[in-house]
């Protein structure tokens, strides 16, 4: 692992960085064994109070594993692994909510679309019977969370692309924390059955259009239903 002595004031982020930096070059790869503090802290011309700041920075990212007796270890660099720390910015206000559901509009009408001309019988039944399980739910906000999530990931990889299908991948920790708190708001809980109905039937009819229209009016009535609330509410 090559690593250039920090030129400037040195502070904390100047290791986080450097560290990013090796992950980002592949020099440092998910599993790697970092140099020991002293190493470190010779290496990169830091005190050892500046690299510990760092690391815990790196740490609380889920970018490092610090293990007691035992060293620092990159992650598995997962990315669901790397979202798990926004679920503490998500509880902070809805604005972390309004732009993953932009994000979302772009993305998963197609899809949508996709999955309509792309997905096999044996996925067509998955989906089926991921319908059937959220119609029995209930009330259970935590469950219906989750069903939500898993048929949203079959479509997705219904859809045959591998590269949309990694995007959906990465948001399914943040997509189930957003999920826990619109399924909680009373309108968007009773008409996303409706929606998923409405999507879930293009798809079984291989009717692309319907499906994208379908998916788009879902996604629009869950952020009708979080600016509702949040009037309600202020």
């Amino acid at each position: 692992m090559p690593i250039q002595p920090i030129k400037r004031r040195a502070i904390s982020e100047d290791v986080t960085r450097n560290i990013l930096e090796s992950i980002r070059n592949r020099e440092l790869k998910p599993g790697d064994k970092l140099p020991s503090e002293r190493q470190l802290a010779e290496e990169f011309q830091v005190s050892r109070v500046s690299l510990r700041e760092g690391m815990r920075t790196l740490a609380y990212m889920n970018i490092v594993e610090i293990r007691t007796g035992d060293g620092t270890y990159v992650s598995d660099l997962k990315p669901e692994t790397l979202v798990e720390h926004l679920e503490f910015v998500l509880s902070l206000d809805d604005s972390t909510l309004h732009q993953l559901l932009e994000a979302r509009q772009f993305v998963e009408p197609q899809l949508a679309a996709l999955a309509a001309t792309n997905i096999t019988d044996e996925e067509l039944a998955l989906l089926n019977l991921q319908l059937q399980k959220m119609r029995a739910v209930g009330d259970d906000f935590e469950q219906i969370s989750e069903l939500d999530v898993q048929l949203h990931m079959i479509i997705a990889q219904a859809s045959r692309n591998p590269f949309l299908i990694r995007f959906m991948a990465s948001l399914r920790h943040l997509g189930h924390k957003s999920r826990q708190r619109t399924s909680q708001i009373d309108f968007v809980r009773q008409i996303s059955q409706k929606d998923h109905e409405q999507i879930v039937a293009a798809i079984n009819a291989g009717d692309a259009d319907g499906a994208r229209d379908a998916m788009t009016r879902h996604l629009q009535h869950i952020q009708e239903g979080l600016i509702q609330d949040n009037k309600n509410n202020s």
